[in-house]
């Protein structure tokens, strides 16, 4: 994990990389794959720091998602969610699954709108730079408790 805040510190050019954001970043690898809210990484970080403030922790995603380290998205649950962005994820975010039973989130890595991006360029003159899919239904686990 060391070899990856280094990394990752590196994107703080001109911010000081202080215990606070160190910290909020080591919750974010610790988690890796997850979609914490702010919430949720504050719990997280008080395990480890009792006096680390939700206010920190707000400043800290701000940083962090300016400087490209988090990517924060809207599942429509009333909280902004941030997960660690994946290296090369510059021109297309993975999509994603949401539960509407457990609100689990799920990742889909495939990109299948890539040839669709195509054609609305050529027939629309339009230059795509980003897309983003959320598909809403029930997970498994929560369509078979329902049948259950």
């Amino acid at each position: 994990m060391e070899k990856r805040i280094e990394v990752l510190s590196r994107r703080l050019q001109g911010y000081k990389f202080t215990p606070q954001r160190r910290l909020v970043l080591e919750v974010f690898l610790e988690n890796e794959g997850d979609h914490l809210s702010a919430e949720e990484a504050y719990n997280l970080a008080r395990v480890k720091d009792k006096d680390i403030g939700i206010a920190t922790i707000y400043r800290t995603l701000d940083l962090l998602e300016e400087v490209g380290i988090l990517h924060k998205s809207d599942f429509g649950d009333g909280r902004k969610r941030y997960e660690l962005s994946q290296e090369g994820q510059d021109e297309h975010h993975h999509h994603h699954l949401v539960c509407l039973g457990c609100r689990r989130i799920q990742e889909v890595e495939e990109d299948l709108l890539n040839q669709l991006e195509g054609l609305v360029e050529e027939e629309k003159g339009f230059l795509i730079v980003d897309h983003r899919v959320q598909f809403y239904g029930y997970c498994r686990p929560c369509r078979e408790k329902e049948r259950g």
